[in-house]
């Protein structure tokens, strides 16, 4: 019923996590299908790597996946960005949104990343991380997409050619009634894209409704809250039912998000044993995957065990200005993968893999292909379940984004499994 395409791979878990809760059945593939569905589901997620790759080659991968999905009858379709609006000035989330609405001939597209169980909220058109604006939070140095700016009706229209709207708070609350109206004006106005207020879940399932006819959306993970209404579809505890956990434990963790940090200081301080990666180490050619492994077959036996690059601003800044911004990243992304690969070998069959890149690398360097989607563990996090080539019981897996989890998250997900 609903086709997805997300510009990252833990933002597609996120959205398939609220989307599970909703009641649907839903399947997360890893890049396009090469193949039609096989198994009866309510929604797949797309998973794409494109939220920082040339906005070119991120339009040529979303329109794959509009076709494919197309092709096993999705009746709407739902680009899932980042729920702190990730992009540099060219895009992609800009590029992307409109170059779908070319392709279903749409007129009309909203935009809004609002998620406040995650403490995401949009008011007045300005994104708000917890109490702080967006350029006034931690995203303000990420790495490869600083967000400086939160007003989003700004940063959109820098991306678009279409004009950039508001449907503002006011509206929002009055109900879906009130936003058809507002979407009727801004439409009459020129307006092809409105960024939408939301601060609270009912302002997202009072937006649900009033969605139902869009043929696309750009949204982060929370309006899908209010989507599953519109084809009939309540919670129901099945649609996240997994097989049994089997297997030893793992954590690898490569964002260097503020959440992230936290996570990492409170599993070494709670007792969990962990390695830090040395960028420059691996840059200088040291066997950095075998000693990790060599570690880690030493530990695995006695529980979980944490295997990181995640530093401070400070520590990073360091190391980008010795590596460069994008070879720094992809070099440890490689190296974490390979981990990964490594890990499995020797009997890890639950995984948490923290930062979106990460992820990305992570999930491919094990051929993954689909994960179905499993319970919550935290807001936009679920556990889920995949096939692994050679492995007959496949691989219970967590691809947690940099910025979400509570602070206990790498040993509460291990206790909730």
């Amino acid at each position: 019923m609903l086709g997805c395409i997300a510009d990252d791979f833990t933002g597609a878990t996120d959205l398939a996590n609220n989307l599970v809760r909703a009641g649907m059945r839903v399947v997360q593939a890893i890049g396009v299908p090469a193949a039609p569905l096989d198994a009866p589901v309510d929604a797949v997620v797309v998973a794409l790597k494109s939220r920082t790759i040339a906005p070119k080659a991120a339009v040529a991968q979303s329109l794959a996946a509009l076709a494919w999905l197309q092709g096993q009858g999705a009746q709407q379709i739902y680009f899932k960005v980042c729920s702190t609006f990730d992009s540099t000035a060219q895009g992609n989330i800009g590029p992307v949104t409109e170059a779908l609405m070319d392709a279903l001939g749409a007129d009309f597209s909203i935009a809004t990343p609002a998620f406040p169980d995650n403490q995401r909220s949009v008011f007045k058109g300005h994104l708000f991380v917890g109490d702080q604006l967006l350029s006034d939070s931690g995203m303000r140095d990420h790495p490869l997409t600083p967000m400086t700016d939160a007003n989003l009706v700004r940063v959109m229209q820098a991306q678009c050619q279409r004009r950039v709207g508001l449907i503002d708070h006011a509206v929002v609350a009055q109900g879906d009634a009130a936003i058809r109206a507002r979407m009727a004006r801004l439409r009459a106005d020129g307006i092809g894209i409105a960024i939408v207020d939301a601060i609270s879940n009912a302002d997202l399932m009072r937006l649900g409704p009033a969605l139902k006819d869009l043929p696309v959306l750009c949204a982060g993970s929370g309006v899908a809250i209010g989507l599953p209404q519109n084809f009939g579809i309540t919670p129901s505890s099945q649609a996240a039912a997994l097989p049994a956990p089997r297997g030893l434990r793992a954590v690898l963790a490569g964002s260097c998000s503020l959440a992230t940090q936290g996570q990492v200081r409170h599993a070494i301080h709670s007792g969990m044993p962990a390695l830090a990666l040395d960028p420059l180490r691996i840059a200088g050619g040291a066997d950095v995957v075998g000693q990790a492994l060599s570690w880690a077959a030493e530990h695995l036996g006695q529980g979980a065990v944490l295997v990181y690059s995640t530093a401070d601003a400070e520590g990073l800044k360091r190391v980008q200005e010795q590596l460069g911004v994008d070879a720094a990243g992809a070099m440890v992304e490689r190296t974490l993968a390979q981990v990964a690969q490594g890990l499995v070998r020797q009997g890890v069959g639950q995984l948490i893999v923290a930062g979106g890149e990460t992820s990305g690398a992570c999930v491919q360097g094990l051929q993954i292909a689909q994960m179905r989607i499993g319970p919550q563990i935290d807001p936009g996090v679920p556990w889920c379940h995949a096939a692994l080539p050679g492995h007959r019981e496949g691989l219970h897996i967590a691809l947690k984004s940099g910025n979400f989890g509570s602070e206990d998250f790498f040993t509460k997900a291990f206790a909730l499994l």
